[in-house]
């Protein structure tokens, strides 16, 4: 979504070449979310143009040209998706974005392919806590997509919002049973043996956890990044949620409140807002204005920190 007078213009070009592109595939995916499939499509079309070794970038790109109605070109970025490392077959056969796709000769083949690659690789796994894993993940993302579906179709304060609230609070207190049996038991588990989603459910359950249990398995997650068994973006996130729930401010800009009076989003309590963007460049992620367009936010540090006093105010307030 990144010889002395040489290497300073090529480290400058670097950093335009790499902002561009993730700028377009953020513009690319803002007209997925806004169900405008053909303006999504063009722009990844010109994110391709300068980058083009991303499978998730080329995963998301096939289902906005699948559900344009492109099925050549939807094939194609799947295809390219592959090539680039996107393997999660099991995603790719229950994606609704491409059922336009099951009927093309193409498709079975490509299906076949992404198969054959994830049985080598999972030759050693453990595939029973793969399974477990994985259920939970999908406990865990279904009902979030239905919340925000509802936030966006009915407002956040309606019946429908505070139902679905309800059955998520439900299900993330049943999730959190699993996992942290799971990381009591084995520690956190590393990719290598269950996968890569399967292993991001252990970071996704405890973000959702309360601030008590956060507290508890931080540490672990931290050792789990020194390991390479959990990843420094993802461990930016809960330094973020905990931070927040400590009464901290937050480093890396992760965390978006909703003001119920203006009807608007905005950033949470940020500490050194002038140098966020390095801070998130160095766990990779890229940069806040990037990010915060998820939520409509435009970013404009100078009005951000006249604005801070506020924020922190507000957010006091709702503790």
């Amino acid at each position: 979504m990144k010889q002395i007078i040489t290497i300073l213009i090529l480290l400058a070009s670097s950093l335009t070449y790499g902002q561009t592109y993730k700028t377009l595939v953020s513009e690319a995916d803002a007209f997925y979310n806004k169900k405008e499939y053909k303006k999504s499509v063009e722009k990844y079309k010109e994110a391709f143009k300068l980058e083009q070794k991303n499978g998730n970038d080329f995963y998301n790109a096939g289902c906005s040209a699948a559900l344009s109605g492109d099925k050549v070109l939807a094939l194609k970025w799947l295809t390219l998706a592959l090539k680039n490392g996107w393997s999660n077959v099991r995603h790719l056969k229950t994606d609704t974005d491409l059922t336009s796709l099951y009927n093309n000769k193409n498709w079975n083949k490509l299906v076949s392919e992404m198969q054959e690659i994830v049985d080598k690789r999972e030759a050693g796994y453990d595939k029973p806590l793969q399974a477990k894993l994985l259920e939970i993940y999908d406990n865990d993302q279904q009902i979030r997509r239905q919340y925000i579906t509802a936030q966006k179709e009915f407002g956040h304060q309606s019946k429908q919002v505070d139902s679905l609230g309800n059955i998520m609070m439900y299900k993330d207190s049943i999730n959190l049973i699993k996992v942290t049996d799971i990381l009591d038991k084995y520690g956190w588990v590393g990719a290598d043996k269950v996968g890569g989603k399967a292993n991001q459910t252990l970071f996704l359950v405890i973000q959702h956890a309360d601030l008590k249990t956060q507290q508890k398995y931080l540490p672990m997650m931290r050792e789990a990044v020194k390991n390479k068994n959990a990843g420094n973006s993802a461990l930016a996130l809960l330094e973020d949620r905990v931070a927040l729930g400590e009464g901290r401010k937050q480093i890396y800009g992760s965390q978006i409140g909703y003001d119920n009076e203006t009807k608007k989003n905005y950033v949470l309590p940020l500490d050194d807002p002038d140098n966020v963007d390095k801070r998130r460049a160095a766990v990779g992620l890229g940069s806040l204005s990037d990010y915060v367009k998820h939520w409509d936010i435009v970013w404009n540090v100078e009005e951000y920190k006249k604005e801070q006093s506020q924020i922190e105010e507000k957010q006091k307030n709702e503790k």
